[in-house]
């Protein structure tokens, strides 16, 4: 007994140092405080003492903190395991074990945020939007994303199986997928019919600025003479990342974001430095509802700086600020302090970033989902892809009439999806960086880019 009211006075003493300058300047919110401390204090001794079961202190100190942040209503705020805490500091360097699938909650019920391309959850299809009902069995209802992350992620090689419910799709179905170490390029460049640049972020980690001024430099050394950014299925990442690509393209002291919160000294402007790389041509940005976080800071600063146009359909909506805050014995907290603002003094949490330009992506009716899931199983897509990092249009005609002789009937663009996604699987995740005949947003944009460069010839 002497230890557990060591642990609570130790415990009331920290939240107390903690608070104590507020608490003191706030005369009636220190009552409170004081009280609830006591209320705290008396519901963890019962607890510790009369539950049926011995119960660890540290089991209940973690539920207190977890459900202390869950109370905030907030799915980004969230406490962090020791364990946990380590892997998500793995995973902002680039490295990782796990599916690939960057998720997060929307009316309680998990669903991908977007899946990282090339990883194992990419390649098995998993599609932004997609809500995961089940993992191996169990049901996700109400869920935490600290107990899915621990669920999703393990040991190199090992199998999950989760369950699907997607838009358009009738029934749930369940996907196998190994689980593998994510090594994440998280840029991916090519030249477009002669001199459109193709820039791809997957996503923003520590690597990103750099490789994307890598993949600038080589892109501008082949002449190219526009800019199409891809941020389509872009969840984000470190906020650094995102103003460090920015400052590539923006003229000196333009800003990039700006940052409020609660706490005055979160308060920020970030702006250009004026190392600027490439300033002078356009700039087309793509993207969608797996576009969130950074990939909006980025597609904001280029919009509302008027550097170039936003093509596809609206964002996801995430504009709130998460600051990570290690705790003494190796746990951490994410806890949202401040929200974003775009250049035009617009926060888009909630709301998106709505395109200049519209390009719905065309629908994938139920029909089309049961020959792709049907052409998957064959045999045909693989033999296919086997050795292959291209094909021509003849090559396409002949495989679709060998499959529709075998009942699997897709339109083009379909089977050049499939095809696109099998050959990055059979390529350790190494797929076609871009084809126009399967991608009508990235189709617009280069179209406009084209006639931008008609028009500046006449």
């Amino acid at each position: 007994m002497l230890r557990l009211k060591n642990v609570l006075w130790f415990l009331a003493l920290a939240i107390i140092v903690s608070m104590s300058v507020d608490a003191n300047s706030q005369g009636q919110e220190s009552s409170e405080l004081y009280d609830g401390l006591r209320l705290f204090g008396k519901a963890f001794s019962i607890v510790h003492n009369q539950y049926v079961e011995d119960v660890k202190t540290k089991t209940l100190v973690y539920g207190a903190i977890d459900g202390m942040l869950k109370s905030l209503g907030d799915p980004h705020t969230r406490f962090m395991t020791p364990e946990v805490f380590k892997e998500m500091k793995v995973e902002t360097e680039g490295s990782f074990s796990g599916l690939g699938i960057v998720i997060g909650l929307k009316q309680d019920n998990l669903m991908v945020i977007s899946p990282i391309e090339g990883t194992p959850a990419y390649l098995a299809g998993i599609k932004a939007g997609d809500y995961i009902t089940e993992i191996d069995g169990t049901s996700t209802k109400n869920i935490s994303l600290v107990e899915a992350v621990q669920k999703l992620r393990g040991k190199q090689g090992t199998q999950v199986i989760i369950t699907i419910k997607r838009d358009g799709v009738e029934n749930p179905f369940k996907v196998t997928i190994n689980r593998a170490i994510i090594e994440i390029h998280s840029v991916k460049s090519d030249v477009i019919q002669t001199d459109v640049g193709y820039i791809r972020i997957t996503n923003f980690n520590q690597n990103t600025a750099q490789e994307f001024t890598d993949s600038l430099v080589k892109l501008q050394k082949r002449g190219i003479r526009s800019l199409v950014i891809d941020l389509r299925n872009d969840p984000g990442g470190l906020l650094e990342s995102a103003i460090d690509v920015s400052d590539n393209l923006l003229s000196k002291n333009s800003l990039i974001v700006s940052i409020a919160g609660r706490q005055q000294e979160m308060n920020r402007e970030f702006r250009t430095t004026g190392k600027g790389l490439y300033l002078d041509n356009p700039i087309i940005v793509l993207l969608n509802e797996g576009s969130a976080s950074a990939s909006e800071i980025l597609a904001g600063a280029i919009k509302d700086n008027k550097r170039g146009l936003t093509i596809g359909v609206k964002s996801y909506g995430k504009g709130s600020v998460q600051t990570v805050l290690p705790l003494p014995d190796g746990s951490g907290i994410a806890l949202t302090t401040a929200k974003y603002f775009t250049p035009s003094g617009v926060c888009i949490h909630g709301k998106g970033i709505i395109p200049d330009i519209i390009v719905e992506m065309p629908e994938i009716t139920p029909k089309d989902q049961e020959m792709w899931l049907k052409l998957d199983d064959s045999q045909y897509l693989k033999d296919f892809a086997k050795g292959r990092s291209s094909y021509t249009d003849e090559d396409i005609k002949n495989l679709q009439q060998t499959l529709s002789k075998n009942k699997i009937e897709l339109s083009e663009m379909i089977l050049r999806r499939a095809i696109n996604i099998e050959i990055g699987r059979l390529n350790g995740g190494k797929e076609i960086v871009c084809d126009l005949k399967c991608d009508p947003q990235l189709q617009r944009a280069v179209d406009i880019m084209i006639a931008t460069k008609i028009l500046q010839h006449k």
